[in-house]
């Protein structure tokens, strides 16, 4: 079976690799089709899901005949761009196999884990479909832009509402089962714009945010410092600052845009809420400053005893002898949009997360082969 499935998921990933869905612009309609029409040949309801014009998403469904856990599989159909051309050795559209891996845009990130997840969907109809409870795979778009139109939507629209969520990832096919949360948000400065020759005729709006953002440093400095979980740590950054329209103009505006990555008991509301406060401490013109919200999601902790989790701990344990690691995500998945819902979230997938959004990135075939099986028997143990 292992030169079988290992050319089995070699072809699929080809196919994948074949089919540009970087972002931006986002586009996911071929992609998706071809997983579509793979699965609704394997016996799968599937409905093809969008709510923005060429940012499609798949959901495919297969039930059994008692009743049981709602299990949904996922990987991310978008990549990264090109970037610059010349730093390939190959076509990234096109996949190469050498040396036990394959090359290509994609290829880690996520196509490899949705090459297997295709696998996996066929390999499951071929066996007759889950006993009990529904397996569930979504394929989806818009990942690389925080998943608006993606996963995130499907959450909303409560189109996919599982019990378990198991997300492709490059993890070596070890776990994730934690993660942190995000909150994005936007400093904004007003001032009053003159002639640089003349610069105490005007208010400068960048030294008003610099004020600003060296209090916020300054007290995160401090604050963050013993909010550690594991290997997990509450961190800030500032990455974007703007401000300014000519070096002899007093900025009458500035703008920074802060990251803020949350600890799993910390929760994207009140961070919100401390970095206003602090900002509101330090004694500008309420008039001259902004502060907003721009986007955030709560980070997630499955237990490590969980039904999901210990059937991953168990198959890995007995297919490969090896002890299953538990990792440190240093990024946030689709999962954070199930966070809230008291599901096991896990990301498992072959593939090293270094080899993600880099020129001539890879997958062992070995990893992808392994994953496959893998997640097959936990499949097994937990549908039938």
């Amino acid at each position: 079976m292992s030169r079988k499935l290992s050319s089995d998921l070699v072809s699929i990933l080809s196919d994948l690799i074949a089919l540009p869905s970087p972002y931006p612009p986002g586009t996911s309609v071929e992609i998706c089709a071809y997983a579509a029409k793979r699965l609704r040949k394997a016996g799968y309801k599937v409905e093809i899901v969008s709510r923005a014009k060429g940012v499609d998403n798949v959901v495919a469904r297969r039930k059994g005949k008692g009743k049981g856990l709602a299990v949904a599989f996922n990987a991310h159909v978008d990549t990264v761009g090109v970037g610059e051309r010349g730093n390939w050795k190959s076509d990234p559209f096109k996949a190469l196999v050498k040396g036990g891996l394959v090359h290509g845009l994609g290829a880690g990130n996520c196509k490899g884990s949705m090459a297997v997840q295709l696998w996996l969907a066929e390999e499951i109809a071929r066996h007759g479909g889950p006993v009990r409870g529904e397996v569930i795979f979504t394929f989806v778009a818009d990942e690389e832009n925080l998943g608006p139109n993606g996963m995130e939507y499907l959450r909303k629209t409560g189109k996919v509402r599982p019990d378990a969520l198991i997300l492709g990832a490059q993890t070596e096919n070890n776990l994730i089962v934690a993660e942190r949360g995000v909150m994005w948000a936007r400093l904004t400065t007003k001032g009053k714009a003159a002639h640089a020759g003349n610069p105490t005729a005007g208010d400068n709006a960048i030294l008003r945010m610099m004020r600003l953002a060296g209090a916020l440093q300054s007290y995160y400095d401090k604050a963050l410092a013993g909010r550690t979980s594991g290997a997990m740590k509450s961190t800030v950054n500032i990455g974007m600052f703007h401000g300014g329209h000519n070096t002899n103009v007093v900025p009458a505006t500035c703008t920074v845009e802060i990251d803020r990555r949350l600890l799993p008991d910390e929760k994207v509301k009140d961070a919100f809420a401390e970095l206003k406060r602090v900002v509101d401490g330090v004694g500008e013109p309420r008039s001259q400053y902004g502060v907003e919200f721009l986007t955030g999601t709560n980070g997630f902790f499955a237990p490590e005893n969980g039904q999901v989790v210990a059937a991953f701990e168990s198959v890995v344990k007995q297919q490969t002898g090896r002890k299953v690691k538990f990792l440190n995500a240093t990024g946030v998945s689709d999962g954070r949009y199930y966070a809230d819902d008291g599901i096991e979230i896990i990301n498992f997938g072959p593939g090293s997360g270094t080899q993600g959004h880099a020129a001539n990135e890879s997958v062992p075939v070995a990893e992808m082969v392994e994953a496959a099986r893998i997640q097959l028997e936990v499949v097994s143990r937990l549908l039938s």
